[in-house]
């Protein structure tokens, strides 16, 4: 039977009216619409330099998709997959560079937008960890605290030139350190012993940082003199070939901190059964200018730190030492305005050196910025040789300088260590000019130890063991004897 339009629109009508108006539309529009998605629970992974594994799981409505991986160090245990819940294995391989590593994964799929994971990988080290037997924490012999061990040491030497030495221990003209050297030193008056110390030119293999055995055997007897002697250490790692000190760079950060790493690793585990006579020091005179340079500086204070912590025994609360930069007290002053953190509270000591001024302490030609200065101290300018009087860094420069370590570090609990300060012997002087320098120098060594002690400094004498002209030496290390009285008991009359 042919329907009328008006048999079409009765039917629309009553459609309407008794059963919706979707149930009036056409069997297409009838289908519903189906939205695909496709998601990840983490667009961010950030790995250890280590070979780890994380796992992550890829959520997909409908939609294929595919993992782009453009790094040969990440593997994935999938690539590709359909509609469902599929877990995935991420792999980064051991970061074996010294470099931060970065990727990106790209996760695609049909007709969704894609989604990106970044991947971060911390740099690893150049050499193997020797950490290898870490002990329980010991804290016997170990009672002091910076503070407490800081009012025990009255006066120190630097054996100087010495283990330091490019080419061995004599290499520098000095003999072998014996005990009967220490035996003097100690009978002298000093009750501490600073021993700057090379480590880079005694390597077994440089591709590991592997220090030679012997070497440190070395070390370790005469730390042993020392301490048989009741004395206190100082142990650095001292110039070295200037490998650290030389390099407080960001271009050199990874490197340096991966070999100080290995380095401090092997000299705690062999020194750890010493007790609280030994203290470890970071470095020795950084060289640093600014604040970029500082936190770099920094850094490698702070793997010193954790590297001698890891080791345990009695490391594990030993005192420790870190450099201001260049170890200038001005600059310490400006820069060094925090301190690495120390998971042991109470057992760090700020190292400066004091050579002020140059021109006295150390200058042995005149140069375009200054002349030699022989005479030191308000009451031992020269009459009659005036242009080679001090005209700066006298007695006032002195307090002033000691006074801004005083209060930026010992009233606050953190010793500082005076490691190195003297004055060279000028003996091509004659006559009444050699007597005044003399006596200025005299009065110099007294004034400096007099007045590091009353802001809490701890004095060390550099002693390079040259008794010649120029040379700051006093002890004769071939016959173990006091070979300059007079500045000998300059350094201790400072003490009264």
């Amino acid at each position: 039977m042919k329907k009328t339009i008006q048999d079409y629109l009765l039917s629309f009508v009553l459609c309407f009216v008794f059963l919706g108006v979707s149930a009036c539309s056409s069997d297409k529009e009838n289908t519903p619409v189906s939205i695909k998605t496709l998601t990840i629970s983490s667009n961010k992974i950030d790995f250890e330099s280590k070979e780890n594994t994380v796992e992550v799981t890829i959520n997909s409505n409908g939609a294929a998709w595919a993992l782009n991986n453009p790094v040969s160090w990440i593997k994935l245990s999938s690539t590709a997959g359909t509609s469902g819940s599929t877990i995935i294995k991420i792999t980064a391989l051991e970061n074996t560079t010294t470099a931060l590593r970065n990727a990106v994964i790209t996760l695609t799929g049909t007709d969704v937008p894609s989604v990106t994971i970044s991947v971060s990988q911390a740099a690893g080290s150049l050499y193997p960890s020797y950490n290898t037997n870490p002990i329980a924490a010991d804290a016997s012999g170990m009672g002091s605290s910076a503070v407490e061990l800081a009012a025990k040491i009255k006066l120190g030497w630097n054996i100087g030139n010495t283990l330091e030495a490019t080419g061995g221990e004599t290499a520098w003209g000095n003999p072998k350190v014996t005990k009967a050297l220490i035996d003097a030193v100690k009978a002298n008056g000093f009750n501490a012993i600073r021993i700057p110390c090379s480590w880079n030119q005694n390597l077994e293999n440089t591709a590991t940082a592997k220090i030679k055995v012997d070497w440190l055997n070395r070390v370790k007897e005469v730390v042993q003199y020392c301490v048989d002697n009741d004395m206190y250490v100082v142990l650095n790692i001292h110039w070295d070939g200037g490998w650290l000190e030389n390099n407080v760079t960001e271009a050199k950060k990874d490197e340096n901190n991966a070999k100080q790493k290995a380095f401090w690793e092997q000299i705690a585990t062999h020194l750890r059964g010493f007790d609280e006579h030994l203290l470890f020091a970071s470095a020795n005179e950084p060289a640093v200018e600014d604040a970029s340079q500082m936190a770099v500086l920094t850094s490698y204070h702070q793997t010193f730190i954790d590297a001698v912590r890891s080791t345990g025994g009695k490391n594990a609360s030993r005192v420790l030492v870190v450099q201001g930069p260049t170890t200038d007290i001005e600059k310490t002053n400006k820069l060094m305005t925090t301190l690495p953190t120390d998971k042991v509270s109470g057992r760090m000591m700020v190292e400066v050196h004091y050579y002020a001024p140059w021109n006295f302490a150390g200058l042995t030609k005149d140069e375009t910025w200054g002349k030699m200065f022989y005479y030191w101290g308000a009451n031992y300018h020269s009459t009659t040789d005036t242009e080679r009087n001090a005209t700066w860094g006298e007695e006032a420069d002195l307090e002033k300088n000691f006074k801004l370590m005083k209060t930026q570090f010992v009233d606050k609990g953190i010793p500082v260590l005076l490691g190195e300060f003297g004055a060279i012997r000028r003996t091509s002087l004659t006559g009444d000019a050699l007597t005044l320098h003399l006596n200025s120098r005299a009065y110099y060594l007294k004034t400096v130890v007099k007045t590091a002690k009353a802001n809490g400094l701890l004095p060390f004498y550099w002693d390079e063991g040259n008794l010649g002209n120029n040379g700051f030496g006093i002890i004769n290390r071939t016959d173990n004897t006091v070979f300059d009285t007079q500045a000998l008991n300059a350094l201790i009359d400072g003490l009264k």
